[in-house]
């Protein structure tokens, strides 16, 4: 008897696991002829499942946990690269990977929406639209998961302790597993003082900045990377000849980088004809982003990248852990300032450029 009821219990759980998982079936088409793409879930980051794109399309069909949080890339391996999300809530999803548009149940649809609202092109979107798009959805989407898939940008938007004041008000998405799993670590953040987007204390920014500094007065380091076009540059190149070097260190999907950008451009206007150039090194991680971000904040000077995110060479040569971050070079190689924005990067220029 007692071995029945083990068998019973048994077949119980399996029951109730499997009622837990629910079917997924992606369509999708690409212009990516031959290269993989992946499906991964959000809540563990492990791989669910992959496949090629061929004659323009692929498919994805399996089984997931009910309303997980799925997402399709390219890139498994940049946390940083495009990934379109959806619940696997047990509707079919058709994805178009050449726009990132994505057709499935209203609730998806409506994910798909403000995935590419808050987390597209920042030449589009700007980071007071951003905000304001997330604020949006976490007030209208109470009721629904939504804002369970977009909680990092929650964070972003409405900083630590306001968004733990959300999650206590218990909306919907409050109990989604991704959710609870990411609460934990906003409440370490509360209770460890940890301050601003980039989730570092005082007392970490005090020491970076001391690092930072320490460049100053020091020749610059040369490196190598591919322009746009994909031909090697050394930073040495554009060094010298009489001219001031302005190396500014960004990225495309840096919403900070994209406030301060009108401010670099300005500077290179009125400045480049009395001895300014400027290298873009770019902290991007897709090609296609870095080259449409170029274009579209009109910056008409070098641009540099290996196209490794924060795994790129000049992170480690000069101690890059947050952007925008530039270098100020004279022209005979030495570093003269760092870090400078907005008004006091046109003050220093006149200093120097206009004695």
């Amino acid at each position: 008897m007692k071995k029945i009821l083990l068998i019973i219990c048994a077949l119980v759980l399996t029951v109730s696991a499997q009622a837990q998982q629910v079917k997924y079936t992606v369509k999708g088409v690409s212009k990516e002829n031959g290269k993989m793409v992946y499906l991964e879930d959000r809540l563990t980051s492990k791989l669910v499942d992959s496949t090629l794109v061929a004659k323009g399309k692929f498919v994805f069909k399996g089984v997931a946990d009910k309303d997980a949080i799925l997402a399709i890339t390219f890139d498994k391996d940049d946390w940083r690269s495009w990934r379109t999300l959806f619940f696997n809530d047990g509707k079919p999803v058709s994805v178009n990977m050449n726009d990132s548009t994505l057709k499935g149940s209203p609730l998806n649809e409506r994910l798909s929406y403000y995935n590419i609202e808050i987390m597209g092109m920042p030449s589009d979107h700007d980071s007071r639209h951003r905000s304001e798009m997330v604020m949006k959805m976490f007030k209208e989407e109470r009721e629904t998961l939504l804002p369970a898939a977009l909680i990092v940008e929650g964070q972003r938007t409405f900083r630590t302790k306001e968004l733990l004041n959300i999650l206590e008000e218990k909306p919907v998405y409050a109990e989604h597993p991704y959710v609870k799993q990411y609460e934990k670590k906003l409440k370490r953040m509360a209770t460890t003082k940890l301050v601003g987007r980039s989730g570092r204390s005082d007392e970490q920014k005090a020491a970076d900045k001391v690092v930072k500094n320490a460049f100053i007065g020091q020749q610059f380091t040369d490196f190598e990377m591919a322009d746009t076009l994909g031909t090697m540059h050394k930073l040495s190149e554009y060094v010298g000849n009489g001219h001031w070097l302005f190396v500014d260190f960004w990225a495309s999907w840096c919403g900070p980088c994209l406030v301060e950008m009108p401010h670099v451009v300005a500077a290179y206007e009125k400045f480049h004809d009395k001895g300014l150039e400027i290298v873009g090194v770019s902290l991007d991680s897709q090609k296609k982003l870095w080259v449409k971000a170029i274009a579209s904040l009109n910056m008409p000077w070098a641009h540099l990248s290996d196209l490794k995110g924060w795994d790129s060479l000049v992170t480690k040569i000069y101690k890059i852990n947050s952007i925008p971050d530039n270098l100020l070079i004279d022209p005979q190689g030495k570093i003269v300032a760092r870090g400078l924005r907005d008004e006091a990067l046109h003050e220093k220029l006149k200093e120097v450029l206009e004695e």
